[in-house]
């Protein structure tokens, strides 16, 4: 490709990727494509020579549009199908009770039941297994899986899963069923990969420094535990632990030092002009990026190495732009998903600074020069780079800079090559364990370093009206300081600005007698968090599923202060991320039912229990105190509050029988009613019902969950009392404030295509 077309040839694959995105959010995929190969045509008539361009474009609309189509059908969900797979990757879950494993499959043959629509389309899929078979990457298998379509939860400002799953290529999440049980069709060939990990797991090393070994040689960042994702994120050193160009970048350099002093041993008298040590850095660097399994980071890594390389060699190397927007046209061409992947618009926009602050200064000479490049570069990158992270997650670790300052060193020229060391001396034992043992020291030191530093300086979580202006002021940072020309007092100006901007977020954010109210996409079970102007109550925290996950730990960064934390019984399906609140947050009250069996130091909630915070008025409405003899869902703590004329009502899983023993009590009309039992048959009683006359209701239930809820005939009864209708399966996380002055307005997450009749 030439040089002159690789920032067009770049913007070519980005059109294409954004055309086949809109196209399938609207519908239209097929006019789509027809009218764009129609425009094709047309400019290549005109102009022959953009061909190149709108060929590159096509290719990543027709792949982004391959993906969409492979997913389930929504006529398979729940329905058991019969596959012939080939497994990938196998990770342990951490389930106390009974063994737990999750498998990404590569489909080779796919048997859907008669009457239901193919599934042949489907080509990886992402399963849990809760048997004790023993799979292994490699192994064909023939198993009957219940899938559903990929599927998330839809939370304001948390990791979107579903656009996860869809640009990793999974087209389909489900379990193995065990009747009739998987039948092992081969072993597992011999992989070099494999057989490294096998050799790893049997070396006298720490568990730890087994995962930190496999995450940062071999590409497994699966090993790595939530805990060790949780202390990178909370410290901004996730980028140190991926195969990304560090690891790729010392591999090169490690194999281009080498065939260089072997070049001035075999030629001495022109050693500088070999070209084959180049060749060998760029042999070198794709075996390792394959090694490490050619994972998107390590593919991105690659072709960006590759690309330095060139222009290192000065050999009719393009220039450093033109090498940027190559780079950036190969990885889409390579991989269209990488659109939608963070991590590659970090990745380019970190090297696009770094050519900034750097082009037309000479290189560094001397251990001072590089100490002092070292400085200069983190401190000029750091700022940019928090403000790409907090526009893209909403968060930042405020220590990052520093941290990075002292991880980047000591990750890149003591922990990697003493880690790379200890393979290329695997063959001789003693010599090899001396390097993973100064390596697991290594990793000691860097562990300590991140704990300290999350325990002193937390991830920050800056209010969502900050993040904007927040990530302005930190764009226009490092231009000040990175942009050579600028007058000092536009430095020291937007110096000014980054110090004083976080304090408007010590701001009260609401006024005096509103509440916003947000029910949180939680899947089958309840999560509500109500927050006022100096008080954060959260009404129940969540489900607990069989592999161990709780989506709590996805809503907050750790270190969350709650004023009150309302269970409203011990079922698993709304006390389910209890743990989660004890171990990475703090709460200053707990209210349970009287006879729940909760590890929380509670207060038992009882009827007539009142009390009001920033004008806004709270109520328990059930159980009475002593209650203890009724069942579980039966003793569900009610909770009333009360802004005005406006009330919210939210009633656990009481039942029908219940609702009326305190329908006394509940002052009609409800402004928003959350429904009992997430809608299930047994509660919301035609009495309660036409008592209460909701304008809102909301029904917290899973997407497809086994039950149906909401239950048809519980949703008639809302209707024939004209109430509007909300579902967090269908609507994602619901969010509205009580204002005395204004009316309700519940805002959804989840964008549906179509209109649906609420009301």
């Amino acid at each position: 490709m030439r040089f002159g077309v690789a920032m067009p040839a770049a913007f070519a694959a980005l059109s294409g990727g954004f055309f086949a995105w809109y196209s399938t959010l609207v519908g239209t995929t097929s006019s789509a494509l027809g009218w764009g190969f129609v425009a094709m045509l047309l400019v290549m008539t005109w102009r022959p020579r953009f061909g190149i361009w709108l060929l590159i474009g096509l290719w990543v609309f027709v792949n982004v549009q391959r993906e969409w189509s492979g997913r389930l059908s929504a006529g398979l969900s729940g329905e058991d199908v019969v596959v012939e797979a080939t497994v990938l990757t196998v990770q342990p879950l951490s389930v106390p009770s009974f063994q737990a494993t999750r498998l990404l499959l590569a489909l080779d043959t796919c048997h859907s039941p008669a009457q239901r629509p193919s599934c042949s389309a489907l080509s990886k899929v992402r399963v849990s297994a809760y048997s004790d078979e023993v799979f292994k990457p490699g192994e064909q298998w023939r198993m009957t899986l219940r899938l559903r379509p990929p599927n998330g939860f839809a939370n304001p400002h948390a990791f979107n899963f579903e656009q996860w799953l869809w640009r990793e290529g999974i087209h389909a999440t489900g379990y193995l069923r065990q009747d009739p049980p998987a039948e092992r069709l081969s072993t597992a060939s011999i992989s070099l990969r494999q057989l490294a990990l096998s050799f790893l797991s049997q070396q006298a090393v720490s568990e730890r420094a087994q995962r930190w070994l496999a995450a940062l040689t071999l590409g497994e960042s699966g090993q790595l535990t939530q805990d060790d994702w949780s202390l990178l994120n909370a410290t901004g050193t996730t980028h140190l632990v991926v195969i990304s160009g560090l690891h790729v970048g010392l591999v090169a350099s490690f194999v281009l030092l080498l065939a260089k002093l072997a070049a001035r041993l075999l030629t001495p008298g022109n050693w500088r002009m070999r070209v084959w040590p180049w060749w060998a850095a760029a042999a070198g660097c794709v075996a390792y990026a394959a090694l490490a399994g050619m994972a998107p980071p390590a593919m991105r890594a690659m072709v960006m190495t590759l690309i330095g390389l060139w222009v290192l060699s000065g050999r009719h190397a393009p220039g450093a732009w033109q090498a940027w927007w190559l780079a950036l046209a190969l990885v889409l061409m390579f991989d269209p998903l990488a659109l939608w992947r963070p991590g590659m618009w970090l990745s380019f926009i970190a090297v696009a600074w770094l050519i900034v602050i750097w082009q037309g200064h000479q290189r560094p000479r001397g251990i001072k020069g590089w100490c002092w490049a070292l400085i200069r570069t983190q401190l000029l990158l750091a700022p940019l780079m928090a403000a790409a992270v907090l526009v893209a997650f909403g968060r930042v670790a405020p220590m990052a800079p520093l941290v990075n300052l002292v991880a980047v060193p000591w990750v890149s020229s003591v922990m990697v090559p003493t880690a790379l060391l200890g393979w290329l001396l695997a063959p001789f034992p003693l010599v090899g364990h001396l390097a993973w043992w100064i390596f697991e020291a290594a990793l000691n030191v860097f562990h300590l370093l991140l704990t300290l530093s999350s325990q002193q300086w937390p991830l920050w979580e800056p209010d969502r009206l900050l993040t904007y202006p927040l990530a302005f002021a930190l764009l226009l940072l490092s231009l000040c300081w990175g942009v050579p020309g600028i007058l000092p007092g536009l430095r020291l100006l937007s110096t000014a600005l980054i110090v004083a901007l976080p304090w408007w977020s010590l701001a009260p954010p609401f006024a005096q007698g509103v509440i916003r109210v947000s029910v949180h996409d939680v899947g089958q079970g309840q999560l509500i968090e109500l927050r006022s102007q100096n008080y954060r109550l959260l009404y129940d925290a969540g489900p607990r599923f069989r592999g161990g996950f709780m989506p709590l730990e996805t809503l907050w960064s750790p270190g969350q202060r709650f004023d009150q934390v309302i269970i409203s019984h011990a079922d698993n399906d709304h006390a389910g991320g209890v743990e989660a609140l004890l171990s990475d947050h703090q709460v200053n009250q707990w209210l349970t039912p009287l006879g729940e069996s909760l590890p929380v130091p509670n207060l038992a909630c009882a009827r007539g229990q009142a009390w009001e915070r920033d004008g806004v008025g709270f109520r328990i409405l059930w159980p009475p105190a002593g209650a203890n003899t009724l069942s579980a869902n039966d003793r569900s703590c009610v909770l009333e509050v009360s802004v005005g004329e406006h009330r919210l009502l939210i009633t656990g899983d009481v039942g029908a029988d219940i609702e009326r023993r305190f329908l006394q009590d509940v002052r009609s009309p409800v402004s928003v009613l959350v429904a009992g039992h997430h809608g299930s048959r047994t509660s919301s009683g035609i009495q309660f019902v036409r008592h209460t006359t909701p304008q809102h209701v909301i029904f917290s239930a899973g997407r497809s969950n086994q039950f149906q809820h909401p239950a048809d005939q519980v949703v008639r009864r809302f209707r024939y009392e004209n109430s509007c209708l909300w579902s967090t399966a269908q609507d994602g996380a619901l969010l509205f404030w009580l204002d005395a002055s204004d009316l309700i307005q519940i805002k959804t997450t989840r964008k549906l295509s179509g209109q649906r009749n609420r009301c």
